[in-house]
């Protein structure tokens, strides 16, 4: 078998969405996994023809194609696929078939889009904070916003021992502005405003990257094969390394 068509048993289980690299060795070294019916060391390669299982149950295969979906989050659902510790999850609230994880995150008080998949290669290419992925945002504030205040955000404020990046920021009615993003701190526009004396009364995603918001709240649709096409390009020459989730 050509080593070109092959994979690390680790890199395989995430690639496929299945769990994390670090949670792959850990399965690995429980002698959890199976490569036809024998017990992988660590860093063993497999190709298209080889059957894996974990704990015996028969996994998906790189061929088995990737589901890629656009999600309206409503207020009180949280980002995370602990099922068990968290009841009002994202992944019992959508109840797809398929094994599948949110691109990031959009806080409990947060609404609006975000990414899903099954597809665990392309996941940390789109979190990683150098390539500059736009994030779209409508935020209502409790008080009115004056220059001040968008020359603040737009130039960068000191939260999480950093400046925020210089961003796009515009007032759209008394109480209401949008601001684009291209870096994931920690509730950064929460932070950024209560740092200028301000508190975040509604905030909604409309924009990652090129997938506007365009379905009704709580509703999901498939991306669009042009929509998966331009992110494909855009984070093509990204490597796969982890950034800390928004």
């Amino acid at each position: 078998m050509s080593d070109t068509n092959t994979t690390r048993i680790n890199k395989y289980l995430s690639e496929i969405g299945y769990c994390s690299r670090r949670a792959a060795d850990k399965l690995i070294l429980e002698n959890r996994v199976t490569i036809n019916d024998t017990v992988p060391e660590m860093g063993t390669k497999i190709g298209p023809d080889d059957e894996v299982r974990v704990d015996g149950k028969l996994v998906s295969t790189p061929e088995d194609k990737h589901v890629y979906i656009a999600f309206n989050k409503p207020v009180g659902i949280v980002c995370t696929t602990d099922t068990k510790a968290e009841k009002d999850n994202i992944i019992d609230y959508i109840k797809y078939p398929k094994r599948i994880f949110p691109i990031g995150r959009l806080d409990k008080p947060s609404e609006g889009l975000i990414l899903l998949t099954s597809d665990g290669d392309i996941v940390n290419k789109i979190l990683r904070a150098r390539n500059n992925h736009e994030k779209e945002y409508l935020v209502t504030v409790n008080k009115p916003v004056n220059a001040e205040f968008l020359r603040k955000m737009r130039n960068g404020v000191p939260i999480l021992d950093t400046i925020t990046r210089n961003c796009v920021v515009e007032q759209t009615d008394k109480f209401k502005f949008r601001i684009i993003l291209t870096q994931g701190l920690n509730r950064q526009i929460r932070r950024m405003c209560e740092y200028l004396d301000y508190k975040v009364i509604k905030l909604k995603r409309v924009r990652i990257m090129n997938i506007r918001l365009d379905m009704p709240i709580g509703k999901w649709r498939y991306l669009s094969p042009d929509e998966l096409a331009e992110i494909n390009q855009s984070v093509s020459s990204s490597a796969k390394t982890h950034l800390e989730e928004e």
